[in-house]
């Protein structure tokens, strides 16, 4: 038994370092062969822009009930007198009873009615509103709400794809994003980061007038990632997460002053009482061979000028196991998704990062020449890349704020 034991564990460490003992230039030809039927990565994504987004579509809540029912479904405060005066989206998640996200959303008041029939119907401000969802999942939760409004006075329906759009536009350079505001039924700041941008509901799929150049949904994405905003879930994994874990406390997501909604205990007692130590990060994907990067960036014009040697982001199945480079231990987290060289992980922060947890005194385990490692495939063909996470400016500064530094 003792023999079998010491073999298996020895098949099991040659194949995790099986990526770093082939030759650089059997790799190489490897993910050269590997890569060539692989899309280039798009372009960098354009200073200013906008786009629609196929990936998300929108359900119509309508009803005297709607804004007391929502209010006790969400993490967000939609009852309050702010967003009630403001007239515009907020974004919040649904959670299960244990606290888990199921979906992340934005809610929109349906101020031109784009809900149609029933919700069209509705004219007293506050009670029809479009929740928009991954597109993936938004039968599911049109599903969910029917299945627990009990005897609320709401209808819901999902729209087709088609009836109306939402819309993501930009501009870094600072100047405001003027919009034909009779065409469109809500423009909301974006509320997760500074300088994400706008969320744009427009009826039909006609795009909105914007003094700015239409691009694609890969420019959007690709500024999600170097933000570390997460979305969907394909990124935010369903039922898994603590609404933490994906920052939206950070992300003007949830309101820890309003009344009691699904999953608000767990959600309370991890604020108050309990340390968050994965968190969803940007991070950069390198060669093996290579120096770890300092910054982030998006570079598809270096896997061009490479031959595409670097497997692409898009390569890595999610949920891949992240190690460290060189040394055993505890895993630092999993991959979730990616575009070119960049990507979202959920990492552990006392070890990728320099970042101290409340209660302690200093990165416990973090160590800056560390460096860390994906690996997945099978024996015989076991690829490997290098992943870098970073910690956005506006994540530290609200984690520092928090714990007082």
């Amino acid at each position: 038994m003792a023999a079998i034991s010491r073999s298996a564990t020895l098949a099991a460490r040659k194949q995790l370092s099986a990526a770093s003992s082939v030759c650089r230039t059997c790799r190489q030809q490897q993910r050269r062969q590997y890569s060539s039927n692989l899309v280039p990565p798009p372009p960098a994504p354009p200073a200013a822009g906008y786009t629609a987004l196929p990936s998300r579509r929108l359900i119509a809540v309508a009803g005297p009930d709607a804004a007391k029912f929502l209010q006790g479904v969400i993490t967000a405060n939609i009852a309050s007198a702010e967003t009630r005066a403001q007239q515009t989206g907020l974004y919040a998640a649904f959670l299960n009873a244990t606290g888990r996200i199921l979906h992340d959303v934005f809610i929109y008041p349906d101020v031109a009615g784009l809900g149609g029939g029933a919700a069209a119907a509705q004219e007293q401000a506050g009670t029809r509103y479009l929740i928009e969802v991954d597109a993936n999942e938004a039968e599911r939760l049109a599903k969910h709400i029917k299945r627990y409004k009990l005897r609320a006075k709401l209808d819901v329906r999902l729209l087709a794809v088609g009836e109306a759009t939402v819309w993501h536009a930009w501009n870094d350079s600072g100047k405001p994003i003027t919009t034909d505001t009779a065409t469109l039924n809500t423009t909301t700041r974006d509320p997760r980061t500074p300088g994400l941008g706008y969320r744009l509901v427009r009826a039909q799929d006609a795009p909105p007038q914007l003094d700015l150049d239409a691009t694609t949904e890969d420019s959007y994405t690709i500024r999600r990632y170097l933000q570390g905003v997460a979305e969907g879930q394909d990124e935010i994994i369903r039922e898994h997460g603590l609404p933490q874990e994906t920052n939206m406390d950070y992300m003007n997501g949830i309101d820890y002053h309003k009344g009691c909604y699904v999953g608000q205990e767990l959600t309370i007692r991890t604020k108050h009482r309990g340390v968050v130590r994965k968190r969803i990060l940007p991070c950069m994907i390198y060669d093996v061979d290579r120096a770890a990067p300092q910054t982030l960036q998006y570079r598809p014009e270096e896997d061009l000028n490479h031959g595409l040697e670097s497997l692409p982001a898009e390569s890595i199945p999610r949920e891949t196991s992240i190690g460290r480079s060189g040394k055993r231990g505890r895993s630092a987290g999993k991959w979730l998704k990616g575009i070119g060289n960049v990507g979202l992980g959920l990492c552990r922060l006392e070890i990728m990062t320099d970042i101290v947890l409340p209660g302690e005194t200093a990165a416990s385990t973090f160590d800056p020449a560390d460096e860390f490692l994906l690996q997945w495939g099978e024996e015989d063909r076991n690829n490997a890349v290098k992943i870098k996470a970073f910690v956005p400016e506006w994540l530290r500064n609200g984690l520092n704020e928090a714990s007082g530094r």
